[in-house]
């Protein structure tokens, strides 16, 4: 393996950790992960507050182009959707087919990098409109990221029937977990992100 594997986590809040009291969120856990594994990880968190993938197309790869550098093992995570089908002002904030296609051109553009991706769908909230929604777009992106032959982890489906994760959201703001809900991501997604990161090329199961 290469010695200088950096990888950026590219998204919303979710991604970022809000509501978190450790402040590690799923990519930090995750990161940990990686270290235990002796994994010699460098990682930036790029998550933003109400991103929608409209907005993070509009900024990733200036942000991740500074951080991963020619002579670098450079990898991407990338989730997001859960601002896109929030519903504000008597529509969504962004229609289906426009994250589908946003979501299209950064897994085309990552490859035209040599950026090697990994896509973590995005998790449910406390609202089963909004989550109905979600996994609309859930269903895209498992299909994009097939044709695109880009490993996606669906963990949509799996926390929505998660007592710790849907639990810690009721208790905040519906939306955000707190430390026990991160580490239901992180536990889900784990085993994947471990092989992801040593044996990039090779298919990963989606999760359900």
């Amino acid at each position: 393996m290469v010695g200088d594997v950096r990888v950026c986590f590219v998204g919303d809040s979710l991604v970022a950790g809000v509501g978190d009291r450790h402040c590690l969120g799923w990519a930090g856990r995750l990161a940990g992960r990686a270290a235990m594994a002796g994994v010699p990880l460098t990682y930036y968190n790029l998550g933003v507050r109400r991103q929608t993938s409209s907005d993070i197309a509009a900024r990733w790869e200036s942000e991740c182009a500074q951080r991963l550098t020619a002579d670098a093992d450079a990898r991407v995570v990338f989730s997001f959707g859960t601002n896109d089908t929030y519903w504000e002002n008597g529509a969504v904030r962004v229609p289906a087919e426009e994250s589908a296609a946003n979501l299209r051109r950064l897994l085309r553009r990552s490859t035209e990098l040599g950026w090697t991706v990994l896509v973590v769908a995005p998790p449910p909230g406390v609202d089963d409109e909004h989550n109905d929604r979600t996994m609309e777009l859930d269903e895209r992106f498992t299909d994009i990221c097939a044709g695109e032959q880009i490993p996606y982890l669906r963990i949509h489906q799996p926390l929505r029937h998660n007592d710790i994760w849907m639990r810690d959201l009721r208790e905040g703001d519906g939306y955000h977990p707190d430390a026990p809900g991160y580490e239901q991501i992180a536990s889900l997604i784990g085993p994947h992100w471990l092989r992801w990161l040593s044996e990039p090329h090779t298919g990963l199961p989606v999760v359900r």
